[in-house]
Protein backbone atom coordinates (compact mmCIF):
# COMPACT_ATOMS: atom_id res chain seq x y z
CA UNK A 1 0.00 0.00 0.00
CA UNK A 2 1.95 3.07 -1.06
CA UNK A 3 2.10 5.67 2.00
CA UNK A 4 0.15 8.31 0.37
CA UNK A 5 -2.91 6.53 -0.02
CA UNK A 6 -5.97 7.78 2.12
CA UNK A 7 -6.58 5.99 5.17
CA UNK A 8 -10.62 5.91 6.14
CA UNK A 9 -12.19 4.56 8.87
CA UNK A 10 -15.12 2.78 8.39
CA UNK A 11 -17.62 1.31 10.90
CA UNK A 12 -20.05 -1.03 10.23
CA UNK A 13 -17.84 -2.44 7.10
CA UNK A 14 -18.91 -6.22 8.61
CA UNK A 15 -22.57 -5.76 7.53
CA UNK A 16 -24.47 -6.24 4.71
CA UNK A 17 -23.46 -3.33 3.06
CA UNK A 18 -20.15 -3.10 3.76
CA UNK A 19 -18.58 -6.57 3.15
CA UNK A 20 -18.67 -5.43 0.03
CA UNK A 21 -17.83 -1.70 -0.16
CA UNK A 22 -14.73 -2.27 2.00
CA UNK A 23 -13.30 -4.13 -0.93
CA UNK A 24 -14.27 -1.65 -3.84
CA UNK A 25 -12.77 0.81 -1.78
CA UNK A 26 -9.68 -1.28 -1.34
CA UNK A 27 -9.54 -1.82 -5.16
CA UNK A 28 -9.15 2.09 -5.22
CA UNK A 29 -6.24 2.19 -3.13
CA UNK A 30 -7.46 3.24 0.04
CA UNK A 31 -6.40 1.93 3.55
CA UNK A 32 -9.11 0.97 5.77
CA UNK A 33 -9.43 0.20 9.30
CA UNK A 34 -13.41 -1.54 10.09
CA UNK A 35 -14.72 -0.25 13.56
CA UNK A 36 -17.35 -3.39 14.36
CA UNK A 37 -18.43 -6.20 16.74
CA UNK A 38 -18.05 -8.37 14.36
CA UNK A 39 -14.63 -9.35 12.26
CA UNK A 40 -14.45 -8.66 8.53
CA UNK A 41 -14.80 -11.70 6.15
CA UNK A 42 -11.50 -11.24 4.90
CA UNK A 43 -8.72 -11.48 7.51
CA UNK A 44 -6.63 -8.52 5.46
CA UNK A 45 -9.16 -5.99 6.70
CA UNK A 46 -8.35 -5.15 9.98
CA UNK A 47 -11.22 -5.26 12.59
CA UNK A 48 -10.99 -3.28 15.68
CA UNK A 49 -14.18 -4.32 17.96
CA UNK A 50 -15.58 -0.77 19.02
CA UNK A 51 -18.59 -0.02 21.13
CA UNK A 52 -19.45 3.37 18.86
CA UNK A 53 -22.17 4.30 21.84
CA UNK A 54 -19.12 4.68 24.25
CA UNK A 55 -17.65 8.50 22.72
CA UNK A 56 -14.50 7.72 24.51
CA UNK A 57 -13.91 4.28 22.24
CA UNK A 58 -14.81 6.17 19.21
CA UNK A 59 -12.27 8.81 19.76
CA UNK A 60 -9.29 6.37 20.67
CA UNK A 61 -10.96 4.09 17.47
CA UNK A 62 -10.58 7.28 15.48
CA UNK A 63 -7.05 7.99 16.35
CA UNK A 64 -5.34 4.30 16.24
CA UNK A 65 -3.15 2.47 13.93
CA UNK A 66 -4.63 0.73 11.01
CA UNK A 67 -3.28 -3.07 11.46
CA UNK A 68 0.44 -3.90 13.65
CA UNK A 69 2.71 -2.83 10.83
CA UNK A 70 2.06 0.75 11.74
CA UNK A 71 3.86 0.11 14.85
CA UNK A 72 6.82 -0.26 12.89
CA UNK A 73 6.79 3.74 11.50
CA UNK A 74 8.04 6.55 12.68
CA UNK A 75 5.04 8.09 14.43
CA UNK A 76 2.12 7.59 16.74
CA UNK A 77 -0.99 7.36 14.69
CA UNK A 78 -3.54 10.68 13.90
CA UNK A 79 -7.11 10.73 12.79
CA UNK A 80 -7.83 9.19 9.02
CA UNK A 81 -8.52 11.03 6.05
CA UNK A 82 -12.17 10.10 6.23
CA UNK A 83 -14.85 8.46 8.31
CA UNK A 84 -17.56 6.54 6.35
CA UNK A 85 -19.94 5.51 9.18
CA UNK A 86 -22.07 2.21 7.87
CA UNK A 87 -22.68 0.72 11.79
CA UNK A 88 -25.99 0.57 12.76
CA UNK A 89 -29.19 -1.50 13.99
CA UNK A 90 -30.11 -2.26 10.35
CA UNK A 91 -33.80 -2.64 10.54
CA UNK A 92 -36.66 -2.10 12.99
CA UNK A 93 -37.28 -5.28 14.95
CA UNK A 94 -34.09 -6.42 16.12
CA UNK A 95 -34.25 -4.71 19.30
CA UNK A 96 -36.91 -2.79 21.21
CA UNK A 97 -37.77 0.43 19.44
CA UNK A 98 -36.26 2.62 21.85
CA UNK A 99 -32.70 0.39 22.01
CA UNK A 100 -32.82 1.14 17.98
CA UNK A 101 -33.07 4.90 18.65
CA UNK A 102 -30.53 4.71 21.17
CA UNK A 103 -28.02 2.86 19.41
CA UNK A 104 -28.53 4.64 16.20
CA UNK A 105 -28.65 8.02 17.39
CA UNK A 106 -25.57 7.89 19.67
CA UNK A 107 -23.51 5.99 17.66
CA UNK A 108 -23.99 8.78 14.65
CA UNK A 109 -24.01 11.56 17.14
CA UNK A 110 -20.11 10.02 18.76
CA UNK A 111 -18.72 9.48 15.30
CA UNK A 112 -19.32 12.69 13.51
CA UNK A 113 -18.80 14.62 16.71
CA UNK A 114 -14.94 12.60 17.40
CA UNK A 115 -14.29 13.16 13.62
CA UNK A 116 -15.27 16.80 13.51
CA UNK A 117 -13.21 17.47 16.70
CA UNK A 118 -10.15 15.62 15.56
CA UNK A 119 -9.85 17.52 12.20
CA UNK A 120 -11.80 14.93 9.70
CA UNK A 121 -12.84 17.11 7.08
CA UNK A 122 -15.04 14.28 5.04
CA UNK A 123 -17.79 11.98 7.04
CA UNK A 124 -20.22 10.48 5.02
CA UNK A 125 -22.79 8.85 7.08
CA UNK A 126 -25.51 6.04 6.09
CA UNK A 127 -29.07 7.57 5.89
CA UNK A 128 -31.67 5.37 4.49
CA UNK A 129 -34.79 5.10 1.85
CA UNK A 130 -36.94 4.74 5.14
CA UNK A 131 -37.18 8.39 5.90
CA UNK A 132 -39.17 8.58 2.76
CA UNK A 133 -41.99 7.08 5.26
CA UNK A 134 -43.59 4.17 3.37
CA UNK A 135 -40.89 1.48 4.11
CA UNK A 136 -41.76 0.80 8.01
CA UNK A 137 -44.63 2.92 8.13
CA UNK A 138 -47.97 1.30 9.55
CA UNK A 139 -50.31 0.27 6.79
CA UNK A 140 -50.63 0.50 3.20
CA UNK A 141 -49.34 4.02 2.81
CA UNK A 142 -48.60 6.18 -0.25
CA UNK A 143 -46.08 8.10 -1.61
CA UNK A 144 -47.21 11.90 -1.76
CA UNK A 145 -45.38 12.36 -5.32
CA UNK A 146 -42.45 10.96 -7.15
CA UNK A 147 -39.76 11.03 -7.90
CA UNK A 148 -38.49 10.85 -4.86
CA UNK A 149 -36.01 13.86 -4.69
CA UNK A 150 -33.56 14.46 -1.42
CA UNK A 151 -36.12 17.78 -1.07
CA UNK A 152 -38.72 16.06 -0.04
CA UNK A 153 -40.23 17.03 2.78
CA UNK A 154 -39.88 13.45 4.88
CA UNK A 155 -41.96 12.89 8.12
CA UNK A 156 -41.35 9.10 9.15
CA UNK A 157 -43.20 7.44 11.48
CA UNK A 158 -40.94 4.49 12.65
CA UNK A 159 -38.47 4.31 14.88
CA UNK A 160 -35.40 3.33 12.73
CA UNK A 161 -36.36 6.34 10.16
CA UNK A 162 -36.70 8.40 12.84
CA UNK A 163 -33.29 7.39 14.13
CA UNK A 164 -31.75 8.08 10.45
CA UNK A 165 -33.50 11.54 9.97
CA UNK A 166 -31.48 12.67 13.39
CA UNK A 167 -28.75 11.24 12.29
CA UNK A 168 -29.15 13.58 9.39
CA UNK A 169 -29.46 16.50 11.73
CA UNK A 170 -26.69 16.12 13.53
CA UNK A 171 -24.46 16.23 10.25
CA UNK A 172 -25.88 19.18 9.06
CA UNK A 173 -25.29 20.82 12.44
CA UNK A 174 -21.91 19.89 12.49
CA UNK A 175 -21.17 20.22 9.16
CA UNK A 176 -22.24 23.80 10.00
CA UNK A 177 -20.31 24.40 13.23
CA UNK A 178 -16.96 22.87 11.90
CA UNK A 179 -17.26 24.48 8.16
CA UNK A 180 -15.21 23.65 6.36
CA UNK A 181 -16.47 20.31 7.33
CA UNK A 182 -17.99 18.00 4.21
CA UNK A 183 -20.64 15.80 5.71
CA UNK A 184 -22.62 13.69 2.99
CA UNK A 185 -25.76 11.42 3.95
CA UNK A 186 -26.89 8.79 2.00
CA UNK A 187 -30.30 7.56 1.77
CA UNK A 188 -29.45 3.74 1.22
CA UNK A 189 -31.97 1.89 -1.12
CA UNK A 190 -32.60 -1.74 -0.51
CA UNK A 191 -29.10 -3.34 -0.83
CA UNK A 192 -28.85 -5.82 -3.18
CA UNK A 193 -25.88 -8.56 -2.73
CA UNK A 194 -24.91 -10.21 -6.14
CA UNK A 195 -26.04 -13.75 -5.34
CA UNK A 196 -29.53 -11.89 -5.02
CA UNK A 197 -30.49 -11.36 -8.09
CA UNK A 198 -31.42 -14.74 -9.50
CA UNK A 199 -32.89 -15.76 -5.84
CA UNK A 200 -35.38 -12.36 -5.34
CA UNK A 201 -35.73 -10.18 -8.72
CA UNK A 202 -38.31 -13.21 -10.16
CA UNK A 203 -40.61 -12.33 -6.83
CA UNK A 204 -39.98 -8.55 -7.61
CA UNK A 205 -40.67 -8.47 -11.21
CA UNK A 206 -43.37 -10.83 -10.98
CA UNK A 207 -45.35 -9.08 -8.35
CA UNK A 208 -44.57 -5.53 -8.28
CA UNK A 209 -46.57 -4.47 -5.23
CA UNK A 210 -44.19 -6.37 -3.04
CA UNK A 211 -41.61 -3.49 -3.85
CA UNK A 212 -43.62 -0.48 -2.99
CA UNK A 213 -42.23 0.21 0.17
CA UNK A 214 -38.33 0.44 -1.74
CA UNK A 215 -39.98 2.27 -3.78
CA UNK A 216 -39.39 0.03 -7.42
CA UNK A 217 -35.54 0.57 -6.68
CA UNK A 218 -32.37 -0.71 -5.02
CA UNK A 219 -28.94 -0.71 -4.68
CA UNK A 220 -26.33 -3.22 -5.80
CA UNK A 221 -23.64 -3.25 -2.93
CA UNK A 222 -20.71 -2.91 -5.02
CA UNK A 223 -22.54 0.51 -6.70
CA UNK A 224 -22.85 1.78 -3.12
CA UNK A 225 -19.00 1.58 -2.70
CA UNK A 226 -18.29 3.57 -6.26
CA UNK A 227 -20.55 5.80 -4.32
CA UNK A 228 -18.63 5.91 -1.23
CA UNK A 229 -15.37 6.54 -3.54
CA UNK A 230 -17.27 9.66 -5.19
CA UNK A 231 -18.07 11.14 -1.65
CA UNK A 232 -14.40 10.74 -0.58
CA UNK A 233 -13.24 12.32 -3.79
CA UNK A 234 -15.72 15.45 -3.88
CA UNK A 235 -14.67 18.06 -1.47
CA UNK A 236 -16.54 21.26 -0.43
CA UNK A 237 -19.69 20.24 -0.64
CA UNK A 238 -20.32 21.15 3.33
CA UNK A 239 -24.03 19.17 4.14
CA UNK A 240 -25.65 17.24 1.39
CA UNK A 241 -28.15 14.28 1.19
CA UNK A 242 -27.63 11.93 -1.75
CA UNK A 243 -29.82 9.05 -2.44
CA UNK A 244 -27.86 6.25 -2.79
CA UNK A 245 -29.92 3.70 -5.77
CA UNK A 246 -29.22 2.68 -8.81
CA UNK A 247 -30.52 4.23 -12.02
CA UNK A 248 -33.36 1.73 -13.13
CA UNK A 249 -37.58 1.44 -11.85
CA UNK A 250 -37.46 -2.71 -10.85
CA UNK A 251 -40.41 -3.35 -13.15
CA UNK A 252 -40.76 -4.40 -16.91
CA UNK A 253 -42.83 -1.15 -17.53
CA UNK A 254 -41.25 2.27 -18.03
CA UNK A 255 -41.52 4.42 -15.01
CA UNK A 256 -44.17 6.63 -15.92
CA UNK A 257 -46.69 4.13 -17.84
CA UNK A 258 -46.18 1.86 -14.55
CA UNK A 259 -46.57 5.05 -11.64
CA UNK A 260 -49.70 6.09 -14.03
CA UNK A 261 -51.52 2.89 -14.29
CA UNK A 262 -50.77 1.53 -10.38
CA UNK A 263 -50.35 5.58 -8.34
CA UNK A 264 -52.49 7.58 -10.81
CA UNK A 265 -54.01 9.60 -7.65
CA UNK A 266 -49.78 10.63 -6.79
CA UNK A 267 -48.55 13.46 -8.77
CA UNK A 268 -45.08 13.56 -11.14
CA UNK A 269 -43.92 16.69 -10.06
CA UNK A 270 -40.62 16.32 -13.13
CA UNK A 271 -40.40 14.64 -15.87
CA UNK A 272 -38.52 11.66 -15.60
CA UNK A 273 -36.22 9.36 -17.47
CA UNK A 274 -37.55 6.56 -19.58
CA UNK A 275 -36.56 4.14 -16.82
CA UNK A 276 -35.72 5.99 -14.15
CA UNK A 277 -36.12 4.67 -10.13
CA UNK A 278 -38.35 6.56 -7.99
CA UNK A 279 -36.43 7.14 -5.56
CA UNK A 280 -34.25 8.98 -8.06
CA UNK A 281 -30.23 8.77 -8.26
CA UNK A 282 -30.60 12.10 -10.28
CA UNK A 283 -28.45 13.88 -7.79
CA UNK A 284 -25.65 12.00 -7.44
CA UNK A 285 -25.42 11.33 -11.15
CA UNK A 286 -25.32 14.76 -11.68
CA UNK A 287 -23.24 16.11 -8.62
CA UNK A 288 -20.95 13.31 -8.16
CA UNK A 289 -20.69 11.50 -11.68
CA UNK A 290 -22.09 8.32 -10.51
CA UNK A 291 -22.01 5.68 -13.20
CA UNK A 292 -23.88 2.33 -12.17
CA UNK A 293 -21.88 -1.01 -13.16
CA UNK A 294 -24.36 -3.11 -11.96
CA UNK A 295 -28.00 -2.78 -13.31
CA UNK A 296 -30.54 -5.49 -12.69
CA UNK A 297 -30.98 -6.77 -15.90
CA UNK A 298 -27.20 -7.69 -16.12
CA UNK A 299 -28.50 -10.45 -13.68
CA UNK A 300 -32.11 -11.32 -14.44
CA UNK A 301 -33.65 -11.25 -17.77
CA UNK A 302 -37.46 -11.11 -17.06
CA UNK A 303 -37.94 -11.60 -20.91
Amino acid sequence: MPSNAKRIVFTGGSGKAGKHVIPELLKRGYEILNLDLVQFPDPNVFTLKTDLTDSGQVFNALTTHFNFAGYEGPHVPGPPDAVIHFAAYARNMLVPDNECFRGNVTSTYNVIEAACKLGVKKVIIASSETTYEVCFGQGDLDYRSFPLDEDYDVNPMDTYAISKLCGERVARGFARRFAPTDIYALRIGNVIEPHEYEKDFPKYISDPACRKRNAWSYIDARDLGQICDLCVRKDGLGFQIFNATNDTITTTIPTKKFLEKYYPNTPITREMDEWEAPLSNKKIREVLGFKENHNWRQYYNPE
